[in-house]
This record gives C-alpha cells, sequence and structure tokens, in this order.
C-alpha cells in the first residue's frame, strides 16, 4: 500500500495505474484473499478511511467524466460505508481512463470456503455418482475453469479433459475455477480412453431437444471446444445419444461454459425425479 501524500504527489498516467494498483489490492484484501506482501498495514489509519483518502484523490483527476465523479462521490457519502464497492468504482473508472480494462484474469474474485479442513486435507464432497463431463479440446483457461466450477457445483462425480485442453493448473483457468480444480477429481484421456461400461453422449446441434433428452442415471457428457464443437471422432463415441439444446436468436451460439451450466441443470433436475 502507498501513503496518500506520496500519491498525490505523482501525477498523469504514473498517478493513474499507481492508484487503479493501490484500489486492486484494496479490494483483495477486504475480500481476505490480499496478495502476499500487500496486505493492508497501516495502523494508524482503519482501513476504510484509507480508502476514502484515495478515492478522493480519484476526483481530483481532471480527467475523470462527471457521471464517473458523480457516481464515485455518491458511493463515498453512502452510509453504510461499502469499502469494496468505491474501490471497485474507481479502478474501473481509472482503467478506463488509462485506456486498459480488467481481463477475465485480472478479476477480484470473491472470498470462498477452503476446499481443505482444519489438517489440510480436502473435504468430502457431495456428488451423483457415475456423473462425468469429457471436455474436448477446451483452449481457453476461463472456460476451462468455469466448467469444473459449474461441475463441482452441480454435483458432477469427475471431469475428463482430452490431450488438446489448457492445462487445469494454469493461473487463470485456477481463478475462474474458484478452488474448484482442487476438489474435483479429473483426469487427462483421449477419447478412445474413456470407460466403455457407461452411457456417453454429447453436447452438440442436430441432437434431441434437452427438454425431451432421456438423460442417463450415470453418463459421460462430452462437450466440444469452443470453435469447433465436438469432434466427428467424440460424436461416434457418443453412443448414447446428442443433446441439443434449442436456441432461436440469430447467431443461435452460446460460450461452451454456459451451454454446459444449463445441461447440468437439467441432469440434475432428471436425476432427482
Amino acid at each position: 500500500m502507498i501513503e496518500p501524500y506520496k500519491l498525490h504527489q505523482l501525477s498523469g498516467g504514473q498517478k493513474r495505474r499507481k492508484l487503479a494498483l493501490t484500489f486492486g489490492a484494496l479490494e483483495r484484501d477486504i475480500a481476505g484473499i490480499p496478495e502476499k506482501g500487500m496486505e493492508y498495514n497501516f495502523k494508524n489509519m482503519p482501513r476504510a478511511d484509507y480508502t476514502k483518502k484515495i478515492a478522493e484523490i480519484v476526483l481530483e483527476d481532471p480527467k475523470l467524466p462527471q457521471s464517473a465523479a458523480a457516481e464515485l462521490k455518491e458511493l463515498i457519502a453512502t452510509q453504510p460505508f461499502d469499502e469494496r464497492r468505491v474501490c471497485n468504482c474507481a479502478r474501473n473508472h481509472l482503467l478506463e481512463l488509462i485506456g486498459t480494462f480488467p481481463a477475465e484474469w485480472d478479476l477480484i474474485i470473491a472470498p470462498h470456503e477452503s476446499p481443505l479442513d482444519e489438517n489440510g486435507i480436502v473435504k468430502q464432497r457431495k456428488f451423483y455418482p457415475g456423473t462425468a463431463v469429457y471436455a474436448e479440446d477446451i483452449r481457453s483457461p476461463f472456460n476451462l475453469g468455469s466448467i469444473f466450477r459449474t461441475a463441482e457445483g452441480m454435483g458432477a462425480e469427475k471431469v475428463f479433459i482430452s490431450p488438446g485442453c489448457v492445462d487445469p493448473e494454469q493461473p487463470r483457468a485456477v481463478r475462474s475455477g474458484m478452488g474448484c480444480i482442487e476438489t474435483m477429481g479429473w483426469e487427462r484421456k483421449s477419447i478412445e480412453e474413456i470407460p466403455e461400461d457407461i452411457p456417453v453422449f454429447a453436447l452438440e446441434t442436430g441432437g434431441t431437444p434437452i427438454e425431451e433428452f432421456k438423460f442417463p442415471e450415470k453418463g459421460i457428457c462430452i462437450i466440444g471446444s469452443e470453435e469447433l464443437g465436438v469432434s466427428p471422432q467424440a460424436l461416434k463415441r457418443a453412443t448414447y445419444g446428442t443433446v441439443t439444446i434449442p436456441m432461436i436468436g440469430l447467431k443461435a451460439s452460446l460460450n461452451v461454459g454456459v451451454a454446459f451450466g444449463i445441461l447440468m441443470q437439467k441432469w440434475v433436475e432428471a436425476l432427482n425425479k
């Protein structure tokens, strides 16, 4: 963290960049996930007071749009004071002035329950036995992390990933996975190596509408790459069938993580009937 008077002494782009970094560090500290060495440590000033002081420095920026200034002023004056919202508002307006927007791996995630108990052992998780997803050639770390997060949250037992998938331990995948990559069982396998003693179906266009599809009690759902969908080899392996999410839009296209979330909700509904 930087003393407010030091931030006052900076100017122009350097000042904006330092302020944006400071607000980012504050957001993480408020969320309970501070970066090492960036914890709030000014003992003579409550963190809320520090946040207000540096937010007021942002208001002095001559290039800050009036609408942005009005929004920030209102947040500063609101009681009870919402430190994190002030930080987020100020940081995003600064990034806009700098000409940089937060990428998906820069977002400040909310704190979440640790997958480990007090002894450092992974907690027992609940799941639907025999339910799994096979992620084929997912290139985006964000999408793969999202798939793990959905699989864990909705109760899939396992995640299989193809040789062409991005590494689940890539930092952006870990961040978007919100700790779920640590708790999910997963294996990297080719399509030929996935188990043969369980129904295998694919999420792809041209199949049975999701409302009519008879989900298996146990099974593996194949989801394809962001660009090409499920490969011909994987479709051939999906002997249980193909399920489709009907759409009426002009593009008729969904993000792979979103599509998988819809599928898992329907699968779980069928399992609970």
